[in-house]
């Protein structure tokens, strides 16, 4: 039978795009699901803020009236401006190991891209570096973080079929946390927040961490807006992206360097890993998903750094260093031994030094694809 594409614009469309990906990797021991409820708020103008300066389209591929593949289409004309270019990101690509549904995805969202005044393709981006980006290339005999994302192997095939080629990768690390840190490094940290009248925060509660929440993503916005696919994000979307990731923040594994005028200078923050958890749960926090979510983080063995983020100015003088050394001892004290990143730009080569003075392995890849057309 052939393949039938359907434009995403009715409830029961929207359901079929987001299970599509729930049926495909369904009983692999490597994906993780993610949560239902944010995936279906992602596609909805009504709960997606980005979606009111972005252009997008989805698509779900049928065979035989079952769904065997899915695609989406973003345009940021506040990218495009900043960099001059005419590009349609494509998201959230998944399908069955079958040329004939990949072609079809593909050129739909070509098509598209054309009737748009595009000129070249990009992806798998999302509508900002905190959605999905990235095909998973090299490390799928591990785990991802729940940040991250898992892929079959099969896929690059299919994209080097269709002539994509690489733009470039985010790589992943996995680090092992020794028992005790050098006395150095605490010197070193000492004479750094003296040289720069610098604090260290630290919190026990999210009343403590209330009055900087919105700090932190002011300066995600000055410390990332610079680096590949990023724009500075409008007061909508950080407030949307508060709103899903604060709640399920942890305060001790918030680390916050602020200078002699409190004023934010660096954040780093981290979660136990959920991995595990969001596996068990199957992408609904109830009934049971609040439960090994709860679980995984009475019993912690292992944590994922979410987000690193210094002001320009700091970037290189050892902020980074100097909030991993009070990670460091939040994980030692929980028993924690094993840190997993999430995807780091190949030639963000400030944050990647950061990782060389532990123990660690560079696991993962992930990467993204471009063609002109």
């Amino acid at each position: 039978m052939a393949v039938i594409i359907k434009e995403v614009n009715s409830t029961k469309l929207i359901k079929d795009f987001v299970n599509f990906q729930y049926k495909l990797y369904k009983n692999d021991p490597y994906w993780v699901p993610p949560m239902k409820k944010d995936e279906d708020k992602a596609l909805s103008p009504e709960t997606n803020p980005a979606m009111e300066f972005a252009v997008s389209k989805f698509w779900v591929a049928y065979r035989d009236n079952k769904a065997v593949g899915r695609i989406g289409g973003i345009i940021i004309p506040a990218r495009n401006e900043k960099t001059g270019e005419k590009i349609a990101r494509f998201t959230r690509p998944e399908f069955i190991d079958d040329e004939e549904v990949a072609d079809k995805l593909f050129e739909t969202f070509t098509e598209w891209a054309k009737s748009q005044g595009m000129q070249t393709l990009m992806g798998p981006l999302g509508f900002s570096n905190l959605d999905h980006q990235g095909l998973l290339i090299e490390g799928h005999e591990w785990l991802p973080a729940v940040a991250s994302d898992y892929h079959f192997a099969y896929y690059k095939k299919h994209y080097d079929r269709l002539g994509f080629e690489k733009e470039i990768d985010w790589l992943e690390f996995r680090i092992t946390f020794p028992e005790a840190l050098p006395e150095k490094s605490f010197r070193v940290a000492d004479l750094l927040r003296d040289r720069f009248k610098l604090r260290s925060l630290e919190f026990e509660s999210k009343k403590e961490l209330d009055p900087y929440k919105e700090q932190i993503f002011q300066l995600f916005n000055k410390a990332f807006t610079e680096l590949f696919g990023t724009y500075e994000l409008p007061e909508k979307v950080i407030n949307f992206y508060i709103d899903k990731y604060y709640p399920i923040l942890l305060p001790q594994y918030v680390k916050l360097v602020v200078d002699e005028n409190d004023k934010m200078i660096g954040f780093l923050i981290a979660l136990p890993s959920l991995s595990k958890a969001m596996q068990k749960a199957g992408g609904k926090l109830f009934p049971f998903g609040w439960y090994h979510i709860m679980q995984a983080f009475k019993h912690p063995d292992e944590m994922d750094l979410m987000l690193t983020g210094v002001v320009p100015e700091f970037q290189k003088r050892g902020v980074a260093a100097l909030m991993m050394n009070d990670l460091w001892k939040t994980a030692n004290k929980a028993g924690i031994k094993y840190v997993e990143t999430t995807a780091m730009l190949e030639n963000n080569f400030v944050a990647i030094q950061m990782w060389k003075s532990f123990d660690h392995i560079q696991h993962k890849r992930k990467r993204c694809f471009k063609k002109d057309i």
